[in-house]
């Protein structure tokens, strides 16, 4: 990948956009590789976390220049490049954090959207401005109304504007807000909070968002019941509850 850098710092992979003189845009040759590592982890790997290099931006989106004299049929293969990128998010065994610094725009804030949790500054900014650019906003920005509410999704899509953390609903889009400089110690703190857990309990809860944000509430119930069942297969679920009895029984 030309634009983006992907490096294993203890339990997580970072994986940083690196055009800061460009606002880490992404491009599109980078997205079948930040597919690749996203899918194809290595041993150890219990978080993924995307940041931007440099103070004015965790990316802004798409390269504009990707748009530039698309037909149909290459925009389809372009958005379904995106998706396949998305998709490895929500789809990944491990937990997923964005570390968010600056401007958050299209693609890169559906991507954040995608994650799990997202680490804030308080300076930073969202928008899905595609609209203004003359496409609309697809892939995951179908998320956006469970975290800001259908009115205010409307609002952001329909308009294309930029909103600070300010003006959106409180706890809509920050698990965490720190400082700039304080970003990278904040993720390591919600690390230790979300990736410590047996991996093959934080993977199956994983599949059962998924499970949940697409279907209705007797088939999640269904999948929770097989998901639940299937972890005894793994010793260290075994392992894990005898720790905890241990704890709490002394």
């Amino acid at each position: 990948m030309r634009y983006i850098k992907a490096q294993q710092r203890g339990r997580a992979l970072w994986i940083t956009f690196d055009r800061p003189e460009k606002l880490n845009v992404v491009h599109p040759e980078d997205l079948s590789g930040l597919r690749d590592v996203i899918a194809d982890l290595s041993a150890g790997v219990q978080a993924i976390v995307f940041t931007g290099a440099g103070p004015a931006a965790f990316s802004a989106g798409m390269n504009i220049d990707a748009f530039g004299g698309l037909t149909p049929a290459r925009a389809y293969a372009l958005i379904g490049d995106l998706a396949q990128v998305m998709r490895a998010i929500r789809h990944s065994p491990v937990v997923t954090v964005a570390a968010i610094n600056g401007y958050c725009l299209g693609a890169a804030f559906e991507l954040a959207l995608a994650c799990d949790l997202r680490v804030v500054a308080p300076a930073a900014s969202f928008g899905l401005p595609e609209i203004k650019v003359g496409v609309p906003s697809v892939i995951d920005a179908a998320l956006l109304p469970a975290f800001v509410g259908l009115s205010k999704a409307r609002e952001m899509v329909l308009t294309g504007d930029i909103y600070t953390l300010d003006q959106l609903p409180p706890d809509s889009i920050a698990n965490v807000v720190a400082e700039p400089g304080e970003l990278a110690a904040a993720v390591e703190s919600v690390l230790d909070r979300v990736a410590t857990h047996p991996p093959a309990v934080t993977a199956a809860q994983r599949r059962l968002f998924d499970i949940w944000l697409n279907n209705g509430l007797d088939a999640s119930v269904n999948a929770s019941m097989t998901e639940f069942a299937q972890v005894f297969a793994s010793q260290e679920t075994h392992d894990q509850i005898a720790r905890h009895h241990k704890r709490i029984t002394g």
